[in-house]
């Protein structure tokens, strides 16, 4: 298998070195090359608040990325397949009024806490803290109007030789339920060989829990594409945090070797997703976090690798993240239609969301996911492009 990295363009060099706001065009996905670009911004409606959303564009290294102020929300990133023609390969919408209508977080940015919190609450320091009940009987990414929802404060990223965006949001204490007042940034940054690079970091005022991670649908065969249950997955994880009915985790750490879960040598999505495992049961297919072999780091290390055999796209992460949520699209059921015009059924897209693992603030044995005054919460996760 031969594996072809882009050729750094000129013009993304040149798109770096700029970082002034300008107008930039409306989407459209017509297979064109994204050449380097200054990070640029244009209006993308108003919220019924009266708050004004805008979309920012940059691009780097053939990649395209354009993001919302509303969420954070990845709403496109294109990429070429293996002759060279360019597509979004991310589900979304394109307007602001169905991201707001009811968007199963497409591409946004989730927080205070990804994944769920067991009955919407959780203890810190001897003092319980209630939290939305989004996802009866639990909590689910920080509450009915977590980051996803938000408004955040974007400029561009000016750092050494990349571009890209900063986010930033203030969480109020109390805001969702969740104690101190939270201060997050989060950088989207392409580098110059068209790498899609997330750093977050936050800091508080008082000890609360923090998980932060990003919700994109892909579709490596483009947005609108059909099923990706052929799409060749490999996860570097010899164990997952098995569920209840609920989708809590029991606290097991259980082997994924000779299950339905067992990734790691690569396999279609969709070989074992209609076995009749108690666990696929639950998720309606997968919808777990997987243990990485590699644990938390420090520096991002490789983690999964992806594969969409008609196009020829490749997708590999590397995360300092212990964990990896992987979500197979299970409660897409044809309502919604993307930016294609297409609609999306169960299975067209894909979710590999690195984090600490679910419900972490009930089970001491997994990685903490307490932050202190004094203390920064750190994580970056990385996406890379390639095509074979």
């Amino acid at each position: 298998m031969t594996i072809n990295r882009r050729t750094v363009m000129a013009a993304g060099a040149a798109g770096v070195a700029a970082a002034a706001v300008g107008t930039a065009p409306a989407f459209a996905s017509d297979g064109a090359e994204p050449r380097g670009e200054r990070p640029m911004k244009e209006p993308f409606g108003t919220l019924p608040d009266g708050t004004r959303v805008h979309r920012w564009t940059v691009a780097a290294g053939g990649t395209r990325l354009r993001v919302l102020s509303y969420g954070g929300i990845v709403q496109a990133l294109e990429t070429p397949d293996r002759r060279g023609r360019y597509a979004n390969v991310s589900l979304g919408f394109d307007n602001l009024e169905d991201y707001v209508a009811g968007s199963p977080y497409f591409g946004a940015i989730i927080g205070r806490y990804g994944n769920r919190i067991a009955r919407g609450a959780f203890t810190l320091d001897g003092r319980t803290y209630r939290l939305p009940l989004n996802d009866d009987p639990n909590s689910l990414h920080g509450g009915d109007k977590g980051f996803d929802k938000r408004v955040w404060d974007v400029e561009p990223y000016a750092r050494g030789r990349d571009t890209g965006l900063t986010l930033r949001h203030v969480s109020a204490d109390g805001e969702m339920g969740y104690p101190g007042t939270l201060r997050v940034r989060v950088d989207y940054v392409l580098t110059l060989r068209g790498d899609f690079r997330i750093d977050y970091e936050a800091v508080t005022d008082r000890p609360t829990i923090v998980n932060l991670t990003n919700h994109t649908y892909f579709n490596l065969a483009g947005e609108g594409g059909g099923s990706i249950l052929d799409h060749t997955l490999r996860i570097a994880a010899s164990r997952y945090t098995p569920v209840d009915s609920t989708l809590i985790p029991t606290g097991e750490l259980a082997a994924v070797a000779h299950t339905p879960f067992d990734f790691r040598h690569g396999k279609p999505i969709g070989r074992d997703i209609r076995e009749a495992h108690p666990q696929v049961v639950f998720g309606r297919g997968y919808d777990h976090n997987f243990v990485l072999d590699k644990g938390l780091t420090d520096a991002p290390q490789h983690a999964v690798t992806i594969t969409e055999p008609v196009h020829g796209r490749v997708m590999e992460i590397a995360t300092t993240e212990p964990g990896v949520q992987l979500y197979s699209g299970n409660f897409l059921d044809a309502t919604l239609a993307g930016s294609s015009g297409k609609v999306y059924r169960q299975g067209d897209g894909f979710c590999l969301e690195t984090q600490h693992f679910p419900d972490s603030p009930h089970q001491p044995s997994f990685p903490s996911t307490v932050l202190r005054p004094g203390r920064t919460y750190r994580s970056t996760t990385v996406h890379s492009f390639a095509t074979l």
